[in-house]
């Protein structure tokens, strides 16, 4: 994001209520609607100089993202109404080759919930037995695709620009 949108600074790690991560069709992240889940990513703070850039990397011309306004948690407390890329497409689809490395490197940077990391890593590709984690809970232990736990229900809480996850 800082490269795409060099004016633009990170305010710190959000959460989308009653939304659930998924892979679309074409390999990129979305979210979709569901009343027991959140979607946890990055609120920055976007200069204007910078949207037409990021349009351009999300191909909101050609269709594959479009920009919604969505309230958002801030953590620490707190809510802001936030402009989201969100996939025009519902269809499920698996992920770029890659794609959800990099998902995983900015959730863990950002120190995303473990249930949350768990649900992220349940959407990388199936890993083979004896392959590296996909990521490394903070008690150290491995954690592969293979080795995904359903979050529990959103905590009841009340909601600038955030995307559903921070890619590098």
């Amino acid at each position: 994001m800082r490269t795409r949108a060099p004016a633009s600074r990170p305010l710190g790690a959000a959460r989308l209520p009653r939304s659930r991560f998924i892979i679309m069709e074409g390999g990129y992240a979305s979210f979709l609607r569901d009343p027991q889940r959140s979607v946890h990513g990055v609120l920055w703070d976007l200069a204007l100089a910078d949207v037409r850039s990021l349009d351009r990397y999300e191909g909101v011309a050609s269709g594959l993202y479009k920009k919604i306004q969505q309230p958002v948690l801030r953590e620490g407390g707190g809510s802001a109404r936030a402009l989201i890329y969100v996939g025009a497409s519902t269809a499920r689809g698996e992920p770029r080759a890659g794609y959800m490395e990099s998902v995983l490197a900015a959730a863990r940077a950002w120190s995303f919930p473990d249930a949350y990391m768990r649900e992220l890593a349940a959407c990388a590709p199936r890993v083979a037995a004896g392959a590296a984690p996909v990521w490394r809970a903070p008690d150290g232990s491995p954690q592969t695709a293979a080795t995904p736990e359903r979050s529990g229900p959103a905590a009841k809480v009340r909601p600038r620009f955030a995307t559903p996850f921070d890619r590098t």
